[in-house]
């Protein structure tokens, strides 16, 4: 089975991310830099992150799962810094005064 995941940190702020192997104790590669600048060490020391299989599927190839992530990271917004640790695929911001 392959499945997108969503972790879901103390602080709210999310990663999605995929395992093409539905491995159970696999977590994702969030860069841990960006992640431990959001809590203390106190808060560090009993820290619960919940993690979700938000999709799944036995047939669909490397190159589906690559691109569902990308869409599902896009849709949950987990590349705006404000929301999530995705830091790919760059997030395109709308530049002020564009109509489009």
């Amino acid at each position: 089975m392959k499945v997108i995941y969503k972790i879901t940190y103390p602080n709210g702020r999310i990663y999605i991310g995929k395992d093409l192997t539905d491995s159970i104790n696999y977590f994702g590669s969030a860069s841990s830099k960006l992640i431990e600048r959001d809590f203390t060490r106190e808060q560090r020391r009993d820290f619960t992150i919940r993690k979700e299989v938000i999709w799944e599927s036995a047939s669909a190839s490397d190159r589906e799962v690559n691109a569902k992530e990308v869409e599902l990271i896009r849709a949950y917004r987990s590349n705006d810094p404000d929301v999530g640790y995705n830091r790919w695929p760059a997030l395109k911001q709308a530049i002020q005064g564009d109509t489009q």
